[in-house]
């Protein structure tokens, strides 16, 4: 597998939609899927979940964070 590093902007309804997806998957029990910039993710249940905040000067940052290493469900 090769190392990607991919940021990408969605709109405020796109966004909320992909949340609910994520939050149904995470009520349920049930991996996340989701495709960003052409390519399919596999979220699997194992994973964890994080919020980080960074401040500077210029501007704010949130990011929802969901990590996991490979190695299967």
């Amino acid at each position: 597998m090769s190392e990607r590093d991919i940021e990408k902007v969605y709109s405020t309804e796109e966004f909320v939609a992909k949340l609910r997806r994520l939050a149904d998957a995470l009520e349920a029990g049930n991996r996340f899927e989701i495709q960003v910039a052409g390519e399919r993710i596999y979220v699997p249940v194992r994973a964890s979940f994080s919020v980080e905040h960074e401040r500077d000067q210029d501007h704010e940052e949130i990011e929802f964070q969901i990590t996991w290493s490979h190695g299967g469900d």
